[in-house]
């Protein structure tokens, strides 16, 4: 049963009848991992603490640079030369400290990735580089885990959600890119608004995963171009 103070928290999730105090309560239930703390991970956590994901575990091995603060909101001048991990579980507890954070500093490798997925509901993968996003889709596969996927590089983002028995992420990329293959923000650049954009749609589809709301995006790949203000879906 939600108490008082959890039905004001959660009135909005509570008043949308795909939701109610059912799918609240889901929500509160849930596991969900986030793979990395970054443009994507720093801006999805934030929206799930806020929502009441009730447990969130958070992985990332990276610190804090300058560079960052152009896109990954969670963060603040302050924070320099921090772990994003610990960065990003502070914040999110002051969103909402009745919800569990587990933050992991660490690098994913394929000798421990399935263990460290195991036992959540979803994943939201943030990474930016293909071979981990190859490496954690195989994993949830493997597992059986729901994995919401999202990417962005300069202008545009792209977004999809990968379900156990149904085509996904590794029908679209049947194989990691070569490192010379994708350009890095580094080099590239990025427009700072984009991953709040992708993110909130991964936010949104792990939430609609887990409370059964809606459609969620599986078997397709949404694409957003942030020059033109389109959006384009392909199925998979």
């Amino acid at each position: 049963m939600l108490t008082a103070e959890q039905r004001r928290r959660y009135s909005r999730n509570i008043l949308l009848d795909e939701i109610g105090k059912e799918g609240q309560q889901k929500l509160l239930d849930s596991r969900v991992l986030i793979v990395g703390c970054g443009a994507l991970g720093s801006i999805a956590s934030m929206y799930l603490a806020g929502s009441g994901v009730g447990h969130l575990t958070i992985v990332d091995y990276d610190t804090i640079d300058i560079s960052n603060l152009q896109r990954q909101l969670s963060f603040t001048t302050d924070k320099l030369g921090e772990k994003k991990v610990k960065a990003t579980a502070q914040r999110l507890r002051e969103i909402n400290p009745e919800i569990e954070i587990t933050p992991l500093d660490l690098t994913l490798t394929r000798s421990c990735v399935k263990e460290i997925l195991r036992g959540h509901d979803v994943v939201v993968e943030g990474s930016d580089n293909p071979y981990t996003k190859h490496m954690i889709a195989l994993a949830c596969r493997e597992l059986q885990i729901p994995c919401v996927t999202g990417g962005v590089q300069g202008w545009n983002g792209q977004v999809t959600t990968s379900l156990p028995g149904k085509p996904g992420y590794l029908e679209l990329f049947p194989k990691p890119a070569a490192d010379d293959a994708f350009t890095p923000c580094s080099l590239g650049g990025l427009l700072g608004p984009l991953p709040g954009v992708i993110a909130s749609m991964q936010a949104a589809e792990v939430i609609k995963l887990i409370t059964g709301a809606g459609e969620p995006l599986s078997s397709r790949l949404l694409m957003y171009n942030g020059l033109t203000a389109e959006t384009q879906i392909i199925r998979i």
